[in-house]
Order: structure tokens, then C-alpha cells, then sequence
């Protein structure tokens, strides 16, 4: 699959806005700021394809980008604490819309930061995805951030969290270095047989 010819579609901001799922769908999902958008940049080999920011919160839309017969999806950071209740409700219906509304989602791309265990946030996406199904593999970000040690102990750590959770894979990541991005791209296609 080469994704190099993705184009970005278009955002939308309501469920009501989201349109029907014509093709298969990878989506991306995680925290605010876990990095999200630096994963979909390097995975397309473009550095802008996706707006990236140091600030969390800055994702507020679902992104769909096309890519040869795929989309690409790029969901809202959850979990961000400086936005209003009413804004995170907005985007916890906006996740649930898109998820519940019937599409053709291969893979969801579960990106969680190496450095840190699960929040509750994550926690609650993994068992929602368990619960419904949805063929899920963890992308661990930010590897590049930690030394030899540090980076064993968390790899390790995230193994015997995730023994019984079942993910298809574990894949430490780094969009500096562009570590992960070969096996991710081999897990998407496999998912994009079936």
C-alpha cells in the first residue's frame, strides 16, 4: 500500500456531518497530543499532511484522508482537561458517532505515549474497541524520547499489560527516527485483505 498518495478529504465537526463509509477505513485514535498527527505525516511520507501542534487539544474535527482507495482517519485527542465540559461531550459523540455508525473500519490504530502507562482515558478506548470488536493494534509513541533502559522497562511493561487485551500487534514508534513504520504499514494491509 503506498500511502504516499494520500490527499486530505475533509473535517468534520457533528456526526450528522460525517459522510457514508464508501471505502475501507483505517482510523487513528489516542490522547490529545500523543501524536497522532506526526504518526499520519510519516507514515504518507509528508511532513504537512496533517497539522501538527505542540498544544494538545488541537485536533477538534474527524480528518479523512484518501489514499488509494482507503481513508485514513484521523479521530479527536480524548482526554485533553483544558477544554469545557460541553466541548469534551461534543467530541466523546463525535467518536461515538463514527464509530457507531455502520462504517467499513479495518484497523483502528490505538496510539498511546511510551513514556506513560495508560491513562483512564485510554483505558476506557481499549475496553470500548474489546467490546465491540474492532480489530485494534497499539502504536506506542514517542520511543525516541527514551534511553535503552527506559525504553526495554516500558516496551516490557506494555507487553504484560496488554497480554490479555489482544491487541493484533505492539508497535513502538517514532516519528523522528521512523521507527514502527514498516510493521505498521505491513498490520494495515493485512487488515486491508481480510
Amino acid at each position: 500500500m503506498n500511502f504516499r498518495t494520500a490527499e486530505f478529504e475533509a473535517a468534520y465537526g457533528t456526526t450528522a456531518q460525517l459522510p457514508r463509509s464508501a471505502c475501507p477505513e483505517i482510523a487513528f485514535s489516542g490522547r490529545s497530543n500523543v501524536g497522532k498527527s506526526s504518526l499520519l505525516n510519516r507514515l504518507c511520507a509528508r511532513k504537512a499532511l496533517a497539522r501538527v501542534s505542540a498544544k494538545p487539544g488541537k485536533t477538534v474535527t474527524v480528518n479523512f484522508f484518501s489514499a488509494g482507495g482507503v481513508r485514513l482517519v484521523d479521530l479527536p485527542g480524548y482526554g485533553y482537561a483544558q477544554v469545557s465540559k460541553a466541548e469534551k461531550r461534543r467530541w466523546a459523540e463525535l467518536l461515538e458517532g463514527y464509530f457507531q455508525s455502520g462504517r467499513d473500519i479495518r484497523l483502528v490504530v490505538q496510539l498511546l505515549d511510551m513514556r506513560h502507562a495508560p491513562s483512564a482515558d485510554d483505558e476506557t478506548m481499549l475496553d470500548f474497541l474489546r467490546r465491540t470488536g474492532l480489530p485494534f493494534v497499539v502504536v506506542l509513541t514517542k520511543s525516541d524520547k527514551l534511553n535503552k533502559t527506559e525504553y526495554a522497562e516500558r516496551l516490557a511493561a506494555f507487553q504484560a499489560y496488554f497480554a490479555e487485551r489482544q491487541p493484533l500487534a505492539i508497535l513502538p514508534f517514532s516519528a523522528l527516527r521512523g521507527e514502527g513504520v514498516e510493521a505498521l504499514v505491513r498490520c494495515i494491509e493485512k487488515q486491508l485483505e481480510q
